[in-house]
């Protein structure tokens, strides 16, 4: 397809990150005695970053921005500790990369997760290849804000026409949509085939394999 750079999401799309978010999550919740919950109900609160699922995960009584924000930081102390536990990438992730790198393709990662948290995740999970390697630092550019996106192809040198954005998400496929360029959404992630295909991405790719013949 003529790419010369691909930015990737990270969570459910390099890695699979569920185990450890939700654990992470569960023993905030079990702290405060309330409900926990198990891994494909996380699975639905993941893809608007850390504050978007620990409002999910809390009990409807909790409405305050002051208790929000309180479990909010306790959940970031705790999955900072806990983010690279089990966190591990997908199967052909690791052989997708090396061949993009022969074929001299740029690689970059956007996520919503916390900025310093996708840094540390990459960093100890994935080869030192991406750049650069941006999570959320702010509310107001969360993707589907397409803002960020923009930046890292300017930051790497590339036309957004020469860049694939690759998520899992319908939010990473409105943020290419947003940002005027192509996305290919994965079926291996968080999210299922009916529902990317409601977001209509360009591409739907069902293996890593079959995302390397795209590019």
């Amino acid at each position: 397809m003529g790419f010369k750079g691909v930015v990737f999401d990270l969570d459910g799309t390099l890695v699979n990150s569920i185990e450890d978010i939700s654990d992470s999550m569960n023993l905030v919740l079990r702290d405060a005695g309330f409900e926990e919950y198990n891994y494909k109900t996380y699975e639905t609160f993941i893809g608007n970053g850390i504050r978007s699922l620990v409002i999910k995960a809390l009990p409807d009584s909790v409405t305050s921005e002051s208790e929000i924000d309180l479990y909010f930081n306790k959940m970031l102390t705790v999955y900072a500790e806990n983010c690279t536990n089990k966190t591990a990438p997908y199967d052909g992730i690791l052989e997708l990369l090396e061949k993009l790198v022969e074929k001299g393709i740029v690689l970059s990662v956007l996520s919503n997760k916390a900025d310093a948290l996708t840094k540390m995740a990459v960093k100890k999970k994935l080869p030192n290849i991406f750049s650069p390697v941006i999570g959320l630092t702010t509310e107001a550019l969360k993707k589907p804000n397409p803002n960020t996106l923009l930046e890292i192809c300017k930051t790497i040198g590339l036309n957004k026409d020469e860049v694939l954005f690759v998520g899992d998400t319908s939010v990473d496929i409105q943020t290419a949509k947003n940002a005027g360029m192509k996305v290919a959404a994965v079926t291996w992630g968080f999210r299922s085939k009916e529902d990317l295909l409601k977001e209509s991405p360009d591409f739907l790719v069902d293996t890593p394999d079959a995302l390397m013949d795209l590019l």
